[in-house]
Formats: structure tokens, sequence, C-alpha cells
């Protein structure tokens, strides 16, 4: 079955939009502000923080990218205003990171000194490899201006990654780690789950030492278990774990309870048929689901 289910994953965008948006709305809070609210809202009851992204990645134009950066500082206000236990995640490609370099270092220090006026963090994503040493300079270069309420994403999957923690050591930052979602060649990239786990724990490893603050992303609970052994003795303000909306809610909410502090990714905006397909690539499994719903549609006096 998983044969077949990763062939349907080459076929997904031609799977009709509503029988996506049907599948993948666990994954997403919806296209509008005021769905992220109510859903960071419902987190937050449950003892679990947020990390809103808002969704338009890969952006052609300047004013799509002046767009989306007006759309957080809606966010920063949304949580501001309604006094949300939520941070803000930002990917530079959405800021215009592949237009122009100075564009995106200017549409990002707005939204880092209005967050920073407003008390809140902001998360600088980590996308494709074509992205990370901008993305570690425009970082760099916000920490050592000064700005304190920013940090950085690093991704187990690319083979330079240890090298990055090292580099970053000497601005103790607050890293998310997770293993990362991209398709990269295997020059520049581990391929083997096995691999990538170990780079993940000795990443891990080097940014603990480092006393780095750490967020553990992951839904992988073998990870899930090393990093809970080298957290034991900290504090619980020194670290985070982190989940995407929708997946393994129950481990999320045992997590808390256990007295973690636990961090949903929050995605929503207009683009969420984009991100759909990414998490549904993600999850070959799902797709098959997919698959089956809209043969199902297609059947005559089954809708």
């Amino acid at each position: 079955m998983r044969v077949v289910d990763r062939a349907i994953v080459r076929l997904l965008p031609t799977v009709p939009r509503p029988v996506v948006q049907r599948l993948s709305a666990r994954y997403i809070a919806g296209p509008t502000l005021d769905d992220a609210r109510r859903t960071v809202a419902g987190l937050n009851a449950e003892g679990k923080m947020a990390t809103v992204d808002v969704l338009g990645e890969v952006v052609t134009r300047p004013e799509e990218a002046e767009a989306i950066a007006s759309a957080y500082h809606s966010a920063l206000d949304a949580i501001a205003g309604d006094h949300l236990d939520a941070n803000v995640s930002v990917k530079l490609t959405a800021l215009g990171l592949q237009i122009d370099l100075d564009l995106c270092r200017s549409l990002l220090a707005t939204v880092v000194a209005d967050a920073t006026a407003r008390g809140i963090f902001v998360r600088i994503d980590m996308e494709d490899s074509s992205c990370t040493d901008d993305t570690l300079l425009l970082y760099r270069e916000l920490r050592e201006a000064g700005r304190d309420n920013v940090g950085v994403v690093l991704q187990s999957c690319l083979r330079r990654t240890l090298a990055d923690a090292d580099a970053l050591a000497d601005l103790r930052p607050s890293v998310r780690i997770c293993k990362g979602i991209y398709v990269e060649p295997p020059s520049i990239a581990y391929q083997g789950r096995d691999q990538i786990r170990e780079n993940f724990v000795h990443v891990l490893d080097a940014l603990l030492e480092a006393g780095c603050h750490v967020a553990v992303a992951t839904h992988d609970e073998w990870l899930l278990e090393r990093a809970l052994e080298r957290v034991a003795e900290m504090s619980r303000d020194e670290y985070e774990l982190q989940m995407l909306l929708g997946v393994r809610e129950e481990r999320a909410s045992q997590l808390v309870a256990e007295g973690h502090r636990l961090r949903v990714y929050v995605p929503y905006g207009e683009k969420w048929y984009e991100y759909s397909l990414r998490r549904l690539q993600e999850n070959p499994s799902l797709a098959g689901m997919l698959a089956k719903a809209a043969v199902l549609r297609a059947v005559p006096g089954r809708n």
C-alpha cells in the first residue's frame, strides 16, 4: 500500500480542491485571522502555546510580500489584543527573499520591531537549502542589532547543520530543531531515517551544551524520548516541545499534563491549498485516504 500511496502523491495536484480542503482541514486553522484566533484560544485553554504562521511562501511580486508582512502585523495585533499565549513564525520567501534580499530584510525588520514593541517572539522558519545562508545571515543581523525576541530553525536532515549550530553558538540562540521536510540531494542532505535521527540528537546535544534555548519540533516518538531524557533535569522554561496542528494531539496533551511546555504550529490564510499539498506529500498514507475520498465522490449516489 505504501508504494500505491507514494504514487498517489505525484497525482495530488489533480485532486479536486474541495477534497483536499476536507482532508487537510485538521492541519490548518482556516483562511482568516479570526480562524487563527479561535484556534489559538482553544489551544491555550488546553494548556498549549501556539506559533502563528501566515500562509503564502514563495511570493513573486513585492506587493505580495508587503501584503504578507501586513498580515503579520495584524496577527501580532490580534495576539496582543486577545492576550493569547502565542508567537509568530515567518518564512522569508513569503517576505520576498527570492525577489530581493533588501526587500526581505526591510519587511522582516518591521515585523520584528512590531513584535518587540508588543513583547512577542518571532521565529524565522528554515526553508529549502537555497535559503539557508540568507536565513542565517538575516537572523544574525537582527541579533547583532539587539533584537533578542527572534529565533531561527535548523534542520537535522542537512549535513551542514551541526556546523551551523556551532557557528551560532556565540549568540546563544533560540533554535527550533526539526528533521526538515524539503527534498534535497544526497550531497548536502542525509537520506536515511536513522542518519537524520542521529544528526538530530547530535545537533540537540550541541545546542544544549552551548546554553541555547531549544524548541524540539518532532512527532517522532523515538526522538521525543531522546529529547526528554536530555531535558529531564532542566527547568521547564529552558526548553519547549513543538508539534503541528492536528498531529498527535493526544500525545501533545499527555506531554502538557506531564508538565512540559508545548507549542502548536497554527497556519492560516488564503494559501491553504499549497500548504495542504505539502502536508499530504509528507504523509503518503493520508494521500491514499484522499484518493479514496475522491473516487467515492465520483461514484453516483455517494456524494
